[in-house]
């Protein structure tokens, strides 16, 4: 029996059983996908230093290191249930069920749906489908394509799209409607993007962008952005344009788009079809954290960190004894943020045991400050208030779910 069952290997499940297995643990890993690593098997991208960050070639060196500490990692196993008796978690799969007094739910992030009229013709995927098919697997999704949504992941994929080779016609935005929400809304479309106006190609762009943070210069702004979009790496941007229908009759044959005023509404009157051979939605993304649903851990609505979170401690402990969150389960943020919060929890659980030889506490208070500084050194935030998110759950943490000495109220397993 496994002392610890990871699940999720990607970047912070990875990192978190290396992490437990350094410290004398044995630990098993299991992923639905047919390979360990990811979200970083997708991602490629040139950081502000020059240097160029292969997810890839990451999850290579993750891996084996996993390998070379006798890491049990199970690919194409799906968990479908988390359960808890006395002492073990049992965690339910479609290869059978394996108990350990400690769990550690790492299962990322999901991509948020925006339904357009024609999405199911071939040719239209997610953004993210779009980058694992690319960077992971080598196929080009198409010669010609339309972006529909405007956000950070958008332009991180776009650049590796176009890295490839592959032409990125234009990206516009959904049309507006209680389910695409702000993300069809131009004005907080612009907003957000604003706070990753730093990386912009230009000086003009990166200047100019400060002074559009003001709330009424933005307005103005957004009442003057061009018809035709701004160029982002030579692909245009229109925020003042909203895909109305994807067209085709076998496949994706264009997109239909409107203009739309300020707010978002579309000017009647105004469609044009746009050719392409394939489409990306992208509607941001939001944690992945059903599981820890079904274990019975209490949540906490935090807009800042992407929606619905587990509540956990900066350990990366949740309320349920034995069980451990870490990565975009606990708000969107970077793989190295990610990496930095499984290294967190895997040396609490190893903590949780006893082990550490005497300096756990000092190992788990350099991995935390470790988190703070990447976070502090990141380029872009998924999320532009994502500081605020976690100061919030530490409140609810230290409020709710700790005894006036400042520990956890439930007995220790181990």
């Amino acid at each position: 029996m496994s002392d610890v069952i990871v699940i999720g290997a990607g970047p912070a499940g990875l990192s978190g059983a290396i992490a437990s297995a350094k410290n004398g643990l044995h630990v098993t890993v299991l992923d639905e996908f047919i390979k360990p690593g990811g979200r970083l098997l997708g991602q490629l991208h040139q950081e502000p230093s020059g240097e160029w960050w292969n997810g890839m070639k990451e999850s290579e060196r993750l891996l084996q290191e996993a390998r070379n500490l006798n890491i049990d990692i199970r690919c194409g196993v799906s968990v479908y249930n988390l359960e808890k008796d006395e002492k073990l978690w049992n965690v339910h799969s479609n290869s059978g069920t394996l108990s350990a007094p400690n769990v550690l739910v790492a299962t990322g992030a999901a991509e948020y749906p925006i339904p357009v009229p024609g999405w199911t013709l071939p040719g239209v995927m997610s953004i993210g489908a779009a980058q694992v098919m690319t960077n992971v697997h080598r196929v080009q999704v198409g010669s010609k394509g339309i972006i529909i949504g405007a956000n950070i992941l958008t332009f991180a994929i776009l650049n590796e799209l176009q890295l490839a080779g592959i032409n990125v016609d234009r990206i516009v935005l959904p049309e507006k409607s209680p389910i695409s929400g702000k993300a069809g809304d131009p004005e907080e479309v612009l907003k957000t993007l604003l706070h990753a106006a730093h990386l912009a190609p230009s000086p003009l762009l990166r200047i100019g962008s400060q002074f559009m943070k003001n709330d009424t210069l933005r307005k103005i702004g957004i009442n003057f952005y061009p018809k035709n979009g701004m160029k982002i790496n030579g692909t245009p941007l229109q925020l003042r344009k909203a895909a109305v229908e994807i067209v085709g009759k076998q496949q994706v044959e264009g997109v239909r788009v409107a203009d739309t005023d300020v707010n978002g509404k579309v000017i009647p009157g105004s469609e044009t079809i746009y050719e392409a051979d394939f489409v990306c939605i992208a509607g941001g993304l939001y944690p992945l954290a059903e599981l820890a649903a079904v274990a019975g851990c209490p949540f906490q609505y935090l807009p800042e960190l992407g929606g619905h979170v587990p509540c956990h401690s900066e350990t990366m402990e949740t309320p349920l004894e034995g069980l451990f969150v870490a990565g975009n389960i606990t708000g969107i943020e970077s793989g190295k943020i990610a990496m930095a919060q499984g290294t967190i929890a895997g040396l609490a659980i190893a903590k949780h045991f006893g082990k550490g030889s005497g300096t756990i506490d000092q190992q788990l208070k350099r991995a935390i400050q470790q988190v703070r500084t990447v976070r502090e050194h990141a380029a872009i935030q998924f999320n532009p208030e994502i500081e605020k998110g976690r100061g919030k759950m530490k409140e609810i943490w230290e409020t709710q779910y700790t005894n006036q000495s400042g520990q956890k109220p439930h007995k220790r397993i181990g």
